[in-house]
């Protein structure tokens, strides 16, 4: 750890005291850092530790309800995210806010004076492209994109407004390692340029490989800053969560049992107007073992869920087997009662309703499989206590006995979710990015969940664009690209490169494109 030391130099961004309540909570209480120009700043911590609250006050979308903003030594007051780029504070969201039947050059001109001509704009997005090697083509529509091009917009767009402060939220979650190679190559450029960058990520050996320094938050509070640079990840993981990280405990070696989950040639057009078509899918999971799907967003993950949880039917009911029964033609409670369970990407919405209770979620997934209805009533006192159950092994922290599902964080209605299905024992598990947007700790339970699961005898297919976590707990990995998988490959002989290389579209290997 370091002492919070005044610089000699004036800080270009100063938070003091800062305070934000939301009626009776607190979700920042009494924080204050400063950011250097030329720094770059992690900010750091569990989920619901404060961080989206702290940013949205710095970019203006929130006011705080005490303390003081400063910008190079002056207090100000921001209204909204206007004031805040007046000031020189640009934001790249973890979410992109573009519109897809839009251009490059159109969805960058939203954001800019509305005097800016679009000829003359395509000159300053070439220009931009070519000083921080993001390039981008301004006549292209964005539906034609992939996802690491749109993170490209999203930083040209925010560059264009030439700003001396850039707050980054997750950049990396939806990049090939290749691309996330390319954004730090981006970072350093802005840093050497003296601009300030605030960098916020679960991802903790990127904390450590860009910042200078970090300040970690616990409970809406400032627990410490230090230098990453000088502290392993897992130190920094501890410092979060205020005790040490347990490791995942892979099983004992275990005998595989027969395929569980069995997919041949499943081709789907995609129902979503810029979706895309699955192409003769074929992959098999056996009893006691997690198999990867790797792949950047967009390229069929959300389509191959749809497809194996049965909100999409396939034409073959034997494109999809569930313990040797055809399930491809089958609704989501039918492949429930062949003992399979699902988790969706989309916690808020799609695998929870907001506005209901814990107990009312607990139902939505299990009334066809858990014995909580007879005669059409709902025997809500069982399903409260299971709800319980979940939340207890799984250690969602929350707000009152039962609340809705909104009022939870992104961590810990994940936590509730997950386990929600793990705690169903079903034979076959598919789950979609278990951990995106998740803490260390969060994700360390979740991942140990699953290789249990497995090692009870479960198939678990395991989507996800997280590659440490793909090595970490899954058998074999395959790669989907464009709405076709590769084959499933033993994780022992692949490295992190290869996984890169095929999501980009070139096999491992090749050395006309390895470089």
């Amino acid at each position: 750890m370091i002492s919070e030391q005044e610089t000699q130099a004036a800080p270009l961004l100063s938070l003091r005291g800062i305070v934000k309540r939301f009626g009776s909570f607190t979700a920042n209480d009494d924080i204050s850092l400063d950011i250097l120009a030329g720094e770059a700043h992690g900010l750091i911590g569990e989920n619901g530790a404060g961080k989206s609250t702290l940013v949205k006050i710095i970019y203006g979308l929130l006011e705080p309800t005490a303390g003081v903003i400063a910008f190079r030594g002056q207090s100000v007051r921001l209204r909204g995210p206007q004031d805040a780029r007046a000031l020189g504070a640009g934001m790249v969201f973890q979410h992109f806010s573009l519109f897809d039947n839009l251009t490059v050059a159109e969805n960058i001109a939203l954001v800019l004076p509305r005097a800016t001509p679009l000829s003359g704009l395509r000159e300053r997005i070439h220009e931009v492209a070519a000083r921080y090697n993001v390039p981008l083509e301004p006549d292209r529509e964005v539906w034609t994109l992939s996802a690491g091009e749109r993170q490209r917009i999203e930083i040209a767009r925010c560059l264009l407004q030439d700003p001396k402060l850039i707050i980054l939220d997750e950049p990396t979650s939806v990049l090939t390692p290749q691309e996330a190679t390319g954004l730090f190559e981006t970072l350093e450029r802005l840093k050497a340029e003296g601009r300030a960058l605030l960098y916020i990520s679960h991802k903790l050996e990127e904390v450590r490989r860009l910042c200078d320094r970090a300040t970690i938050l616990r409970l809406g509070r400032k627990v410490g800053s230090c230098d990453p640079k000088q502290e392993s990840a897992r130190a920094l993981a501890a410092l979060m969560v205020g005790s040490a990280i347990s490791d995942i405990q892979a099983p004992a070696a275990r005998a595989l049992g027969p395929e569980r989950l069995s997919i041949k040639g499943l081709s789907a057009p995609s129902e979503e107007i810029h979706g895309v078509d699955l192409k003769e899918l074929s992959i098999a999971v056996r009893g006691g073992e997690v198999v990867g799907i790797a792949g950047v967003a967009g390229n069929g993950q959300s389509e191959f869920f749809a497809a194996l949880s049965g909100e999409t039917t396939a034409r073959e009911p034997d494109a999809i087997m569930l313990d040797g029964a055809p399930a491809g033609a089958r609704n989501v409670n039918e492949r429930r009662k062949l003992g399979a369970a699902f988790v969706p990407e989309e916690r808020n919405g799609h695998g929870a309703a907001g506005d209901f209770s814990l107990t009312e979620n607990f139902i939505l997934s299990r009334h066809a499989t858990g014995d909580l209805t007879a005669r059409g009533l709902i025997d809500f006192e069982k399903a409260r206590a299971l709800a319980q159950t979940v939340i207890k092994t799984f250690d969602v922290r929350k707000a009152g006995p039962d609340p809705a599902a909104r009022t939870l964080s992104g961590g810990n209605l994940q936590k509730f979710v997950v386990g929600r299905e793990i705690l169903s024992e079903p034979g076959v598990l598919v789950i979609n990015q278990p951990t995106w947007g998740v803490d260390a700790a969060a994700a360390a339970t979740i991942r140990q969940a699953l290789l249990d699961l497995a090692a009870r005898g479960a198939a678990v297919l395991l989507i996800s664009q997280d590659l440490d976590e793909l090595f970490e707990i899954c058998d074999r990995i395959a790669v989907m690209r464009e709405g076709r998988l590769s084959a499933a490959l033993e994780t022992s002989d692949l490295t992190r490169e290869d996984i890169g290389l095929l999501m980009a579209g070139v096999a491992p290997g090749d050395s006309a494109h390895a470089h």
